[in-house]
């Protein structure tokens, strides 16, 4: 049995965080620098441009990975990466080609190894909860930023769903907007990815209201 914490003792301890930039600060506030952070939305919401621009900002505090067990090294990934200048942060993120589990597990593991590592997408690691959790207590230093498909507003199959609840900042990604479901606020609550379709969508989904 762990031992208790008290009040005092809670209240005075000291938590790493990430300073984030205006916008980002504004969508999510000032989050723990490790942990789960979960990202979910339907095809062509935004989604993947969203994240990478995240790796962006990421990129200021630590080394990212960016596993792809989706799409591997596609051309459509080569060009996402192109579109989000990611060639900016060369130095500090890599793009991992489809790697199990397993290997990113070890990879993980060893000294001077990424901070954050993106696993896109969840449907892919064949993980089952159980297994999610144990990946998680093996790397508790880790930021894990889990991409999950969606099945309408909801992450896809029951398993996501249950790592979406567990996870302490859930975003949920639509109409070019990446909103914050999760334990960390800003004062908006949320980051646009792209302002001109951000707003023709919204405006329309207003009207039909």
């Amino acid at each position: 049995m762990k031992r208790a914490i008290s009040v005092s003792e809670l209240l005075s301890m000291k938590k790493q965080t990430y300073k984030l930039s205006d916008e980002w600060r504004e969508a999510f506030g000032e989050p723990e620098r490790n942990g789960v952070w979960f990202v979910w939305g339907r095809s062509g919401s935004g989604k993947t441009s969203f994240v990478l621009k995240l790796c962006k900002e990421l990129c200021r505090f630590g080394r990212v990975a960016y596993d792809s067990l989706e799409e591997g090294s596609s051309l459509t990934m080569k060009s996402a990466f192109i579109r989000a200048g990611m060639q900016d942060v060369a130095r500090r993120m890599v793009l991992l080609d489809a790697e199990s589990m397993e290997d990113l597990d070890k990879r993980l593991s060893k000294r001077k190894s990424p901070d954050t590592v993106v696993i896109d997408s969840y449907q892919y690691t064949g993980m089952s909860f159980e297994d999610y959790r144990a990946f998680k207590a093996r790397h508790p230093n880790k930021l894990l930023v889990i991409i999950s498909q969606a099945e309408g507003t909801r992450p896809k199959g029951r398993t996501a769903s249950s790592v979406m609840f567990d996870a302490s900042l859930k975003i949920w990604v639509e109409g070019y907007r990446a909103i914050s479901k999760g334990r960390y606020f800003g004062d908006k609550g949320y980051y646009t990815i792209w302002a001109e379709r951000a707003e023709e969508y919204w405006t329309n989904n207003d009207k039909k209201q």
